[in-house]
């Protein structure tokens, strides 16, 4: 499982950069939904989003997921590409697969890479 150690997480399977105020979702989540074929951003720049707040849609051919905001703040940019690109969930989700940035955010009750991988195992028990 690759967990960058410069990114926090949430433990609902999203990252979050805060030097860039990127968010994604997770290796291992990406892994668990198998074949995305299909992202809907549902928030826009400039929009205000709380910690929490569902900011996306992923349909994979296992199944569907909501993301959420792992931090709250002003929507900077929204990566727009993802809905013809899906699929670069899986295979780069911590670079060119980043969904929206967020300023202004503070990553207040996220866990460090060592924390996530932790809880990750542990829900494979």
């Amino acid at each position: 499982m690759n967990t960058p150690a410069n990114l926090k997480y949430a433990k609902s399977d999203e990252w979050f950069d805060p030097a860039t105020g990127a968010v994604g979702i997770t290796d291992y989540a990406q892994n668990q939904l198998s074949d995305i074929v299909f992202v809907e951003l549902l928030v826009a720049e400039g929009e205000d989003v709380s910690a929490g707040q569902a900011i996306a849609s992923v349909e994979s051919v296992k199944a569907s997921s909501e993301i959420y905001a792992p931090a709250a703040g002003k929507v900077s940019a929204v990566n727009a590409a993802l809905a013809d690109k899906p699929e670069t969930l899986n295979s780069d989700p911590y670079g060119e697969a980043w969904m929206i940035k967020i300023e202004g955010s503070a990553a207040a009750n996220l866990m460090d890479a060592a924390a996530y991988e932790k809880d990750c195992a542990a829900r494979e028990h």
